[in-house]
């Protein structure tokens, strides 16, 4: 059976990307829930100018997130819904 946990810094620095290929960003951090380790969010740095026309949540220090929820899959890139960004 194959393993399929993705370690933090294998995610970390990956490029964000919707399902019809258009670039969000760059992983900057994932935000979980610490009692049950919950993923709740990825962070977003090196965000693209795309990313302005969604209706993202933003952290205390004004970073842009994704909701775990969005997201598809995980390899080279990460593949989220942009559906589910809306």
């Amino acid at each position: 059976m194959q393993n399929n946990k993705n370690l933090f810094s294998t995610v970390v620095g990956k490029m964000i990307v919707t399902k019809e290929g258009k670039r969000l960003g760059f992983v900057k951090d994932i935000t979980f829930e610490t009692r049950s380790g919950e993923l709740i969010n990825l962070v977003i740095k090196d965000s693209t100018p795309y990313i302005k026309n969604l209706n993202l949540e933003r952290t205390s220090l004004n970073e842009l997130l994704i909701p775990y929820s969005a997201i598809i899959a995980i390899g080279d890139f990460v593949i989220v819904s942009e559906e589910d960004l809306i």
